[in-house]
């Protein structure tokens, strides 16, 4: 059985079809054919490298069970309300550009009110990938997000960018003329409590201002933001798992932050975030 795609075949920029016989895999008109590994996912990376470094198998397990405990359940609703309130059509076609584990995307689809549904989860990790590839409706894909994504010229309603590099110019291309872009960034005040005592990375001031310049920049005119902010309470192990399963995870040792957590005990964490909506001008 095969089916078009809008996806892009990475090496020779033309659309991908899906076949599930005798395996699942991808191919074009020249001939480039890509089979999916055999947790599901597809790896467009495969002889091209990166200059990244993935989230290991470790992070990614930190970032799911802290996920799995529902303490960004909150960020999940609203991402998910915003694109209620955006698009009502039957059908929803969405990107989501540095998928992680696929945890908001999932939520997503889960709570849409469209019928049809087709997402494309690109990351870096295939660890990552591996979960999104569970996804009902996704084709999971490990990418660059850096790079062209490939999808075809305004093709999606929706795309998502959840604490993930920003690669606006590709947003603007893959999006529908009616489409919505939705960033989430972590606010100034974002775990406040324990940055620093657990060896976080910083945030930038003044990321809301430089982020819409910079969509603006690329044609996508900043829409409105909200600031979604409420109080976690934090075991010692969702405490490292918050810890590891950010970039801080590359460098952190997992038995000091171990040590580090049991030091602090539990704790009343602020979660706070900016959800950024952006649409598509000429």
């Amino acid at each position: 059985m095969s089916k078009s795609t809008t996806v892009l075949c990475p090496v020779c920029d033309q659309p991908l079809v899906l076949s599930t016989e005798p395996r699942r895999s991808l191919h074009c008109p020249d001939g480039h054919r890509f089979d999916a590994a055999r947790q599901g996912y597809f790896n467009f990376l495969t002889g091209r490298g990166t200059n990244f470094i993935e989230d290991t198998g470790p992070m990614v397990n930190a970032r799911e069970d802290f996920q799995n405990q529902g303490h960004y359940a909150p960020l999940a609703k609203e991402l998910s309300a915003s694109i209620a309130g955006h698009h009502s059509e039957s059908k929803l076609e969405v990107l989501d550009a540095g998928a992680g584990t696929g945890y908001y995307l999932g939520e997503m689809i889960a709570s849409a009110y469209a019928t049809e549904i087709d997402a494309l989860a690109l990351d870096i990790s295939r660890y990552a990938m591996r979960r999104a590839a569970k996804l009902p409706h996704t084709l999971a894909m490990v990418w660059d997000v850096w790079r062209r994504l490939p999808s075809a010229d305004q093709s999606r309603d929706v795309v998502l960018n959840c604490f993930a590099p920003h690669n606006p110019a590709e947003f603007h291309r893959v999006l529908r003329e009616n489409g919505v872009c939705l960033v989430v960034t972590a606010a100034q005040d974002h775990l406040q409590e324990i940055r620093e005592s657990l060896g976080m990375l910083g945030i930038a001031e003044n990321k809301e201002v430089s982020l819409i310049e910079k969509f603006r920049a690329a044609g996508l005119r900043h829409q409105q933001s909200t600031n979604l902010t409420y109080a976690m309470d934090l075991q010692t192990i969702d405490l490292f798992n918050l810890a590891f399963m950010g970039p801080a995870g590359h460098h952190l040792s997992p038995e000091d932050l171990r040590a580090k957590t049991e030091s602090l005990g539990a704790q009343r964490v602020n979660a706070s975030f900016g959800v950024h909506i952006f649409v598509r001008e000429g």
